[in-house]
């Protein structure tokens, strides 16, 4: 969907930005992942600066970003829609990837769970890796990432 006029080439990066934020929350369950494949790790190799620049915030520093994010960008009328809608859905993926590490947490109290755990861990991991890297393939593009359920919630907050 490309609605709400054109977009140019420096709105298309600032709206790939965000998904960072999700990317690295997300790696914590990919652990498995990197674990039985040790080569996937180069994958890491370009978000190392932005993982130590992030890990060194620690967990009120990591909540300042998540709620400016949402303050000074999504709520800020003054930049673009596109900037907006992809910053939110960014912000939501990283709701979902919170309430699925309250989920593997609480599967790791029940013994027996190994296996589980680890596959619940996996499937997540993959699922964030292609979220995120539809959304910043499609911002681009200078489209809107549609992903059931998530845009239409964005859709609701960004007008």
């Amino acid at each position: 969907m490309t609605w709400r006029g054109s977009t140019t080439v420096p709105d298309r990066i600032f709206a790939c930005l965000p998904y960072l934020l999700p990317l690295i929350d997300g790696l914590v369950f990919g652990r498995f992942l990197f674990t039985q494949f040790p080569v996937l790790q180069v994958l890491l190799l370009p978000l190392q600066p932005v993982l130590i620049i992030y890990g060194s915030l620690g967990q009120l520093g990591q909540l300042i970003v998540f709620f400016a994010l949402f303050l000074l960008v999504v709520r800020n009328e003054k930049i673009s829609h596109f900037i907006r809608f992809n910053t939110m859905q960014a912000i939501l993926l990283d709701i979902v990837i919170f309430l699925c590490s309250i989920l593997v947490r609480i599967l790791g109290q029940v013994p027996g769970t190994g296996f589980a755990i680890e596959t619940v861990a996996n499937t997540i991991f993959l699922g964030v890796v292609v979220a995120v890297g539809y959304s910043v393939i499609q911002s681009l593009i200078g489209r809107y990432a549609e992903i059931p359920a998530i845009s239409d919630a964005v859709h609701m907050q960004v007008r």
